[in-house]
């Protein structure tokens, strides 16, 4: 509604904003083939980008999916999408080889927008091994050093990197990135 003045009131312009954005979700939602929320979106993009097949029902226990080419062939794969990197983990009680992490920015923020900055790739047993000689409660929100994280980064590129994504995949997730891209 345009008040007297010319300009919108706030709560026009609210509703207004929340129909654009539930729009997008709309098709985001006809995009990946399930609803449109960040997990899920993650792991579409997870999916594409690492060649994942994911599993039929979007609750499995243990992992979300199974790469299906590379050297990780038939591992499976629990895909973690944070909007923010706090150096904190959900591990799950079910087995799975690998966390794969999405991460937006490091640090805690107002806003919490869907990008990828970073991107981990992390042995489980490995993990849980170290956290466990630790001491360390394992579990949701499971504090992780940021060295472990450091070593498990796969994006960007880090010389310790477990494993090298090819100049197509840094490609691709860089499409996600924080950036300064016009509205």
């Amino acid at each position: 509604m345009i008040r007297d003045d010319g300009h919108m009131g706030k709560l026009e312009h609210l509703a207004e904003l929340i129909w654009i954005k539930n729009k997008a979700d709309l098709s985001i939602a006809e995009l990946i083939g399930r609803p449109c929320l960040p997990g899920n979106i993650g792991e579409y993009v997870a999916a594409e980008v690492f060649g994942i097949q994911l599993m039929g029902s979007g609750a499995h226990p243990g992992y979300d999916g199974v790469f299906d080419r590379g050297e990780l062939a038939g591992k499976t794969v629990n895909i973690k999408t944070y909007s923010r990197q706090e150096y904190v983990l959900d591990i799950s009680p079910h087995p799975c080889d690998f966390y794969l992490v999405l991460a937006g920015p490091a640090g805690q923020a107002k806003i919490r927008p869907w990008v990828i900055d970073s991107a981990f790739l992390i042995d489980r047993v490995a993990l849980v091994s170290k956290l466990t000689e630790r001491g360390v409660k394992v579990g949701v929100a499971t504090s992780v050093r940021k060295a472990d994280w450091e070593s498990a980064r796969i994006f960007p590129r880090s010389p310790v990197s477990p494993f090298q994504l090819s100049d197509h995949q840094i490609g691709q997730l860089a499409l996600f990135a924080t950036s300064d891209r016009p509205t």
